[in-house]
């Protein structure tokens, strides 16, 4: 407490002007996200913290004549996983983008490596420019429907609370167990409202009752709003909607139209997944504000949405905002049409500046040593046999249908080509073969399936991330490439791979869980460049991040048809329906 008391003093003297501020940036105007102004005025600091607005002498001066100055961005919900770097590389890429806290949930790494997995999350970010903050993971498994390296309950999850960056308890995708008063998600739920109160929903496709049954559970976020009605049935209820925008989940065109000045503070921006080299090229949430100002909002409007509404939603209480009390952290703007970023600041001091990360991330990078992260795939030796999809006299099948932009599919049912009894890809009608094969605990399960869309003219594509439980799924236009491709993924311990007439024309090792490379961002870039000019040789091109597209074909809370290690998953119906027609 003494050293407190102490910080609490020299504020208290830097702020009535009775000894100069550590910091004071002058010249430039304010971004107020309280009034929806431009203000100009000089802004002290000290001890990383805002300490007054005004007139004011300080040790250090910052000039930023002629530039604006806006509270840093957050993004309110994110699976660092996705970007396929560790959180020490994630914080170099998105930091130079003006955000320097993100909400993010592990599920991803949990569901493969359970408790380990959280605990690499929280280690890996602890000490750096960029604020981490955890939800913990809620459905580990997604659901019972299916096979993930873990089980997670609420007694493997009540000891993480201690951490002062765990938050609360992320998104709850698995309605049934709400509604239904399953007795381990309620437990969840109670201990989140005890610890943090903080509880983030995912309610694909709820009607009104859904979300009723949800805001009752004191959920109180949902990301998975597509369309105007989803957004209205939400906001009338109480809830915060997340406008998302990834690679493969675009939905701000569709949504920022509902944000009026009515309820716009009811609404906060998230990337949720998002490659390394979208990230890299288009941004993090910065992204999202750009596209809100091209779509008519006032730019101030959408900053407010990144910064204040995001930071009030979780209780960020000295985030969100340039004013005294709050954190230094804050993003310096050449114009705010084009948000072009010229510097940010984490805490008062310099961390990015003209696109670049400036900041220090102490220690080298760290390779997990332990087996259940490193040692990830455990895959029965896999036959031709084992790949094929009796029709008998059958011709007509249920097939998923892949929706460009989109994580949710269609469920379709069409006549499917047959050679001697079995079905047989067609790369004219774009129909793929499409397996997810269970990788954690060896018990043979192979889910088979037909998905159309994804573009695939010739080979195979393989991965071991595919959401939620990162099982091994693979698409391809013939069974020898499947093969290859599955063989190549057991040899690297986890990736992506791209196969075609049995050659390997490219890989990306992850060799955390299956899901995170241990190598520097960089280097990881340079291995998805290779991997989009192979997916150029073997697709016609529709689908420009077909991994991740593929990565959302085996979520089985995610509308409308889905294949798990189990087989194919009807959403709506909620269980497994057989292929055949």
């Amino acid at each position: 407490m003494k050293n407190e008391m102490e910080s609490l003093k020299r504020r208290i003297d830097a702020a009535s002007k009775r000894v100069p501020a550590d910091v004071v940036i002058k010249g430039g105007k304010i971004v107020d996200v309280f009034n929806l102004t431009i203000k100009q005025a000089d802004i002290a600091i000290t001890d990383g913290i805002i300490v007054g607005i005004g007139e004011y002498e300080g040790k250090h001066v910052i000039d930023a004549i002629g530039q604006y100055i806006a509270p840093s961005f957050i993004d309110a919900h994110v699976h660092i996983e996705s970007s396929m770097v560790t959180p020490k590389e994630f914080a170099k890429v998105v930091l130079p983008h003006g955000v320097t806290t993100v909400i993010t949930d592990p599920h991803e790494i949990a569901n493969v490596s359970g408790t380990e997995g959280i605990s690499f999350m929280l280690h890996d970010s602890e000490g750096l420019d960029l604020d981490v903050f955890v939800m913990l993971p809620s459905c580990v498994p997604a659901t019972s429907f299916e096979n993930s390296g873990a089980v997670l309950q609420n007694e493997q999850l009540e000891p993480f609370y201690a951490h002062p960056r765990v938050l609360g308890l992320a998104e709850v995708m698995d309605f049934p167990s709400v509604k239904n008063h399953d007795k381990e998600m309620f437990k969840k739920i109670v201990s989140a409202k005890i610890h943090r109160n903080q509880i983030d929903g995912h309610g694909s496709g709820f009607d009104e009752n859904g979300i009723n049954i949800y805001r009752t559970a004191g959920i109180t976020t949902d990301h998975e709003c597509v369309n105007s009605n989803e957004v209205e049935m939400r906001i009338a209820r109480g809830m915060y909607v997340m406008i998302r925008e990834g690679t493969t989940a675009k939905n701000l065109k569709q949504l920022i139209k509902m944000v009026t000045p009515s309820n716009a503070r009811r609404f906060l921006f998230c990337t949720d997944d998002k490659h390394l080299d979208d990230l890299l090229i288009e941004g993090s949430v910065d992204h999202n504000i750009r596209l809100a100002i091209q779509y008519g909002m006032d730019p101030i409007q959408a900053i407010q949405l990144a910064t204040l509404n995001a930071a009030e939603c979780f209780s960020l209480n000295t985030k969100g905002a340039v004013a005294p009390g709050f954190e230094a952290d804050l993003v310096f703007l050449e114009d705010l049409k084009t948000l072009e970023i010229a510097k940010v600041f984490k805490a008062g001091k310099l961390v990015a500046e003209a696109g670049t990360f400036t900041g220090k991330i102490d220690g080298a990078q760290p390779i997990p040593s332990r087996e259940k992260l490193m040692k990830s795939v455990r895959v029965n030796k896999i036959k031709e046999e084992d790949l094929q999809l009796a029709m008998g006299v059958h011709q007509k099948a249920h097939i998923i249908e892949v929706i460009p932009d989109q994580i949710v599919t269609n469920k379709l049912i069409e006549e499917v080509p047959v050679q001697n009894g079995i079905f047989s890809p067609d790369a004219e009608k774009d129909l793929a073969k499409l397996a997810v094969i269970e990788r954690h605990h060896l018990t043979g399960n192979i889910g088979l399936g037909i998905v159309k869309g994804l573009g695939l003219t010739s080979g195979a594509v393989a991965s071991t991330v595919g959401h939620d439980s990162h099982n091994l799924i693979v698409a391809g236009t013939n069974d020898g490439d499947i093969l290859k491709a599955v063989e190549v993924i057991q040899a690297i311990q986890g990736g992506l791979v791209v196969v075609q007439n049995g050659k390997v024309l490219a890989t990306l090792e992850l060799a955390i869980s299956g899901l995170m490379s241990n190598k520097p961002y960089p280097e990881v870039l340079k291995e998805i460049e290779n991997l989009h000019a192979s997916l150029d040789l073997v697709t016609n091109g529709r689908l420009p991040h077909l991994f991740i597209t593929l990565a959302f074909l085996s979520l089985p809370v995610i509308p409308k048809l889905k294949l798990t290690d189990q087989g194919l998953f009807d959403v709506s119906e909620f269980k497994h329906i057989p292929l055949l027609v």
